[in-house]
């Protein structure tokens, strides 16, 4: 399915749908006439079978309390292995309703308050904020900046560990917003310094099905063969993969039986909801059938990428573009063309763009912002428009 099928199938309106992407941008960014590219969510209709199974769920009438089916079990173990080359096992598995909330009982299951939490900025915001809303210390790692390319400060890293005594990092793989999907050796170089140490590592990967031609997401539970497993929590959802953030349903795969144990006793302090019903349908169904919706998306989110490099790069060449290896979010240096105290009035009031700010994702990131490609070309094209009229004046 190429770009413009795609699109003509499966694209939407999202305003006056409560859609926060849409219709939030005046509680959000003060101003409801902007064009959306900041919070990831997409303006594409889950795959057809997905919208099946919801229907049939619907039709049933009843939504009462469920329990997880051997057959969604199947689906997603099926996609991680066939897909990632990764063997989950149904007991390793927990749920959560999404990934941040994950995040939160982590921190607070594994670590005591004024622990120190690490993360590599610049990050989602959300990494920081669950660890300085919890009480523990922040401890941030800024990668390198080579260029636009961005490079993992191996030394810094574990001096971190050591001079802060950290207890957890927190991973991001493939990497929001900076688009790297890292490599088994960066990933081994990195797990390696936190098992040395006994850190606990906790790795986002909602981002892994989305990844660019030429670069394979390889998750940190198979690195080495596995070596680095029993000190990891891997945390996954559909939700971004296929546009389903609503439906509250993530994955949490604990290999460690006693780092399951730990975790469970843990999460009966703060939950006793049941799983979402809706979401485990929606969810196996996009784990069974949406292959072919998936790979149209991809070549979606790859148009819309080269569409901003050609154009920013021909007449806007200062503006630095890191390279898209995965997730559907690109992050742009404009600190070369604007001044960098001026990157709201430029972006917001004069370009009409929402985006995600970079000082958001850290301290050293004032001058940066980050795009969604996960829509329509014609939002990307406006985008890049208004970028290159407004710098003409």
């Amino acid at each position: 399915m190429n770009v413009a099928e795609f699109c003509e199938r499966y694209a939407v309106e999202r305003k006056g749908t409560n859609s926060l992407k849409w219709d939030a941008l005046d509680v959000r960014f003060g101003d409801p006439d902007l064009v959306a590219a900041w919070v990831a969510d997409m303006e594409f209709k889950a795959p057809e079978a997905v919208l099946d199974a919801l229907h049939q769920r619907i039709a049933h009438g009843v939504f009462g309390y469920s329990f997880v089916p051997e057959s969604f079990y199947g689906a997603f173990i099926d996609w991680e292995k066939s897909r990632h080359g990764y063997e989950v096992k149904k007991e390793w598995m927990r749920f959560s309703t999404g990934v941040v909330t994950a995040l939160y009982w982590f921190v607070n299951a594994f670590t005591k308050p004024d622990d120190a939490v690490l993360i590599l900025t610049p990050v989602y915001y959300p990494f920081h904020n669950a660890v300085k809303d919890t009480g523990r210390k922040l401890v941030t790692c800024e990668l390198v900046n080579e260029n636009g390319t961005y490079q993992i400060d191996f030394d810094g890293f574990e001096k971190s560990i050591v001079d802060n005594d950290v207890k957890l990092f927190i991973h991001c793989s493939p990497h929001n917003p900076v688009g790297r999907v890292w490599t088994e050796e960066e990933l081994k170089k990195i797990l390696s310094i936190c098992n040395k140490h006994n850190v606990l590592v906790v790795s986002d990967e909602i981002h892994q099905d989305l990844v660019m031609e030429g670069h394979n997401h390889i998750p940190s539970a198979i690195v080495n063969n596995g070596e680095f497993a029993d000190r990891l929590i891997t945390v996954t959802a559909p939700s971004k993969t296929f546009n389903l953030a609503g439906l509250l349903t993530s994955f949490i795969i604990i290999e460690n039986e006693q780092l399951r144990s730990e975790f469970d006793a843990y999460v009966k302090t703060v939950n006793q909801t049941e799983v979402n019903i809706l979401g485990l349908a929606a969810a196996e169904a996009a784990y069974r059938h949406g292959q072919e919706w998936l790979d149209g998306l991809n070549a979606v989110i790859r148009h819309n990428y080269e569409h901003v490099k050609q154009h920013l790069n021909e007449k806007a060449p200062g503006i630095i573009i890191s390279p898209l290896e995965g997730t559907y979010l690109i992050w742009l240096d404009l600190r070369n063309v604007i001044d960098r105290e001026k990157t709201k009035e430029f972006i917001q009031d004069r370009c009409r763009i929402a985006v995600d700010f970079g000082e958001w994702f850290s301290a050293e990131g004032k001058g940066f912002i980050r795009l969604n490609m996960a829509t329509e070309p014609r939002f990307v094209e406006l985008a890049v428009e208004n970028i290159l009229a407004n710098l003409e004046k």
